[in-house]
């Protein structure tokens, strides 16, 4: 299905119109400016609602309302609770969101209006920041991948194919562009979503090749796709030697978007891509290995940023490195115990096969040397242990540059995607000392996501570099009330919001 439209009308509260107006309260608010503006041509629905204690503004608590008044503009009015007003801020926000689409589809609705006024004044935002928090959650709300069902079109509800932010008589200036940039990162985190979900029999390495060339072909980007024997011919041992197992052909992609002069250092994004991984001969339990098609999820998020990226036209250069293969377990794949080269010419003792990611990143990292990067940051479900040590709340995050942690750390916050940081000290690094190569791939359980991290690091150079490990939060068990379960996008947005903090200061 296609995303939902956002678009931005000059009305006020109370000329707010359509089938369906969500209005998001917080605990004991009561109708004032611009709410009580729209109540009023409503018949003070919303009010008698509060006064007769029929809604409370709870977390989660909605309430649906019919004007009494035939000339209302707004055919119905949806109540959505967003908790305590000390607690109102961007996730509440987008939490409600979440809700007031739910109760759309429920009510065979395809359209959704939001007032930007009155969610400014109930959670203290600024108009822009809530038109382009209430855009991209609605954006993501609404996606849901039918595309392998014979009849993708069977379901009990009605998609939300639109949502209008009324902007009030001088806001549009500020809402539109907000309300734009929202739109775009969710559609981004949406078709990073939708190569996650697709199975590994689908979604091959050369699915995403073909993917990214297409996509470089529609925004006019660079797009270069190595084979087994140009990948061979660059030296991409580390890579090849978690591909020696399968006989899906591995692919390695660049793209390239160019929107600042041609001299300023680009920004490198890298995403882990392996399609599907059995944890090759150290292969990994039965139970849930089909989750293990997520596992691309790094680059499906990587993509996903491209394009929006390049639909904003921002005002960077920007690679993206994608190293993509499948991990299975054959007589010709790795062994442990092996020991292996990689791009850069450092030996790797192979100790657990299923510790593959790192491997094909290092190649990546390597490889990006070449562009003389300003800076770089890939992202991976990497390690189990990450879930452990944060659960699916935050992604952990590790580099070399503590100014660029932390700027990752604030771009995470602003869309949604949470980072936390984990230390690289200096004591981890011996942990993946080898007898017999240069380094080993896996430290043991002990601080698992930081050695993993700590082996990345050895690739990586001086270049200011952050690795996240999105192992936790790039698909949930559980749904949200903006996110179905399944794939979540991550880290699209924040991908695209680094990018665009570094264009704009």
């Amino acid at each position: 299905m296609a995303d939902c439209k956002v678009m931005v009308a000059r009305a006020t509260a109370a000329e707010a119109r359509g089938p369906l107006v969500a209005l998001l309260l917080t605990e004991g608010e009561q109708p004032a400016g611009p709410l009580a503006a729209l109540d009023v041509r409503a018949g003070d629905v919303v009010a008698d609602a509060l006064q007769r204690g029929d809604f409370r503004g709870c977390r989660d608590e909605t309430l649906l309302l019919y004007p009494h008044d035939a000339d209302a503009p707004a055919d119905r009015l949806l109540l959505v609770g967003m908790g305590k007003p000390e607690d109102a801020g961007t996730g509440p926000l987008r939490r409600a969101v979440g809700h007031a689409v739910r109760q759309a589809e429920r009510l065979r609705v395809g359209a959704l209006a939001l007032v930007v006024e009155q969610m400014a004044s109930a959670t203290g935002l600024s108009a822009a920041d809530v038109a382009r928090v209430a855009a991209d959650a609605a954006v993501m709300a609404t996606w849901d991948f039918r595309d392998l069902k014979t009849d993708p079109a069977a379901r009990d509800t009605l998609p939300v194919e639109s949502l209008t932010l009324f902007a009030g008589d001088g806001g549009g200036n500020v809402v539109r562009p907000a309300a734009v940039i929202g739109e775009v990162t969710g559609r981004s985190a949406n078709l990073a979503r939708g190569l996650a979900i697709r199975p590994g029999n689908i979604a091959t390495p050369t699915f995403l090749a073909e993917t990214a060339l297409s996509m470089a072909t529609r925004y006019g980007m660079k797009a270069t796709v190595l084979d087994r024997a140009a990948m061979r011919e660059e030296g991409m041992k580390a890579l090849l030697a978690v591909a020696a197992g399968s006989q899906e052909e591995p692919r390695f992609i660049a793209i390239e978007y160019n929107g600042a002069t041609n001299g300023e250092a680009p920004l490198v994004l890298i995403g882990k891509g392996v399609t599907f991984d059995s944890g090759g001969i150290s292969i990994k339990p039965a139970d849930r290995m089909e989750e293990m098609k997520y596992d691309m999820s790094g680059a499906a998020g990587t993509l996903g940023a491209m394009s929006g990226i390049a639909e904003l036209g921002l005002h960077a250069n920007v690679v993206a490195l994608i190293p993509s293969t499948e991990n299975l377990p054959s007589g010709t794949a790795m062994k442990p115990g092996d020991v292996i080269g990689s791009h850069l010419g450092k030996t790797i003792e192979v100790v657990n096969t299923d510790a593959e990611g790192r491997l094909v990143l290092v190649d990546a990292l390597s490889y990006a040397r070449r562009y003389r990067p300003a800076a770089v940051l890939d992202a991976a479900t990497l390690t189990g242990a990450v879930v452990i040590a944060l659960g699916h709340h935050a992604i952990g995050l590790m580099g070399n540059n503590d100014a660029l942690i932390e700027e990752v750390r604030r771009c995470g916050e602003t869309v949604g995607e949470r980072c936390w940081p984990l230390p690289l000290w200096k004591e981890y690094r011996e942990q993946i000392d080898s007898p017999v190569a240069d380094i080993r791939n896996t430290g043991g359980r002990p601080a698992g996501s930081v050695t993993a991290g700590w082996f990345l690091r050895e690739f990586a150079g001086d270049t200011p570099w952050a690795h996240l490990d999105i192992a936790g939060t790039a698909y949930r068990d559980e749904a949200a009330p903006w996110l179905r379960k399944g794939p979540t996008g991550v880290p699209a947005r924040l991908f695209i919001e680094w990018v665009r903090s570094r264009t704009t200061g």
